[in-house]
């Protein structure tokens, strides 16, 4: 029997100021590491930097390294998945190809996936390269995330991990289009081993996740794994109602004793408004669930392949 195969998956979108650093930690990776073979698949979610070229002239050199180039982009999640579906690998490790994820660390996942670990997942010993606002906030969702879903995601882990085969075959029975893929490898499950590593700081370009972006993908986390949100507005409505039943009876209290004033319209208004503003919260988060469900219901593809260099087009 030959040596096993580990595919590592890099989705990329503009980062061709990096991409040479990158590919030149892969080639060292695979120029050390003699007790598998590897393949490095990357996919471009509509780069217009030129780092598909520099993947492409990679894979004309060398055969470990190939090309997905999606047909626009389509997000990180969905560009992930692409890669995950086209890797071939015994083992699948998906990571970022910015080099924050160090390609040295991979020998230590495939330590532990020899010894037996069917996922081997990569957890940040600090977060000292994030700002404080990043730093309270993640801490903020994975507390709330794993209070409110019965999936229990592991803090400080992000995408970089091992998986073995039968653990990404698990994975790729999902089939939903709205995708948190950290939510997604926690659901599927199996025992971890954990390595604790030092994220490096960006070596050139910029992230692509501003404060509006990381909001609305942590958003897309909670709704995608609980409905607990939607519960929470049932007590609200509840503890309204009950409020205002206890006031209704102080007010026909202060009726009956002849204390009512005339005057009330900042009491009025500002109940009004709170009123008003709870519904419109409650109906935003309704839309929320409805508009996943409708997306769901168009079934279109998570993601369309216009090139796979050296190989034939696919579709997700």
């Amino acid at each position: 029997m030959g040596r096993p195969l580990v595919s590592l998956v890099l989705p990329f979108r503009n980062e061709a100021a990096v991409l040479p650093a990158t590919l030149e930690d892969l080639r060292l990776l695979a120029g050390h590491e003699d007790r598998v073979d590897f393949e490095f698949v990357f996919v471009d979610d509509g780069s217009s930097d030129g780092g598909a070229g520099l993947v492409r002239l990679a894979a004309q050199e060398d055969n470990r390294f190939r090309l997905v180039r999606l047909s626009r982009g389509f997000g990180k999640e969905a560009a992930m998945t692409a890669g995950i579906r086209s890797a071939t690998g015994a083992a699948v490790v998906p990571m970022d190809a910015d080099g924050q994820d160090p390609a040295s660390l991979i020998s230590r996942f495939i330590d532990h996936w020899l010894d037996g670990a069917q996922v081997v997942l990569g957890r940040r010993r600090s977060r000292a390269n994030d700002t404080w606002a990043k730093r309270s906030s993640a801490r903020a969702f994975y507390w709330l995330f794993n209070r409110i879903t019965s999936v229990q995601m592991p803090p400080d882990v992000g995408d970089f991990r091992l998986m073995d085969r039968a653990v990404v075959d698990a994975f790729l029975e999902f089939p939903e289009r709205e995708r948190f893929l950290k939510g997604l490898f926690a659901y599927v499950g199996f025992e971890p081993v954990v390595v604790d590593y030092e994220r490096q700081a960006r070596s050139g370009g910029e992230t692509k996740f501003s404060p509006w972006r990381l909001w609305n993908f942590a958003l897309d986390g909670l709704f995608s794994f609980s409905s607990a949100p939607l519960r929470m507005w049932t007590y609200v409505g509840s503890i309204t109602a009950a409020l205002t039943m206890l006031y209704a009876a102080f007010i026909f209290g202060l009726a009956a004793l002849g204390r009512i004033e005339v005057s009330g319209y900042a009491s009025i208004i500002i109940a009004v408004l709170m009123m008003g503003a709870l519904n419109l919260i409650g109906v935003g988060i309704v839309g929320e669930y409805l508009g996943r469900v409708y997306l769901e219901t168009k079934q279109r593809p998570l993601y369309i392949v216009s090139e796979v260099f050296p190989d034939r087009r696919q579709r997700g």
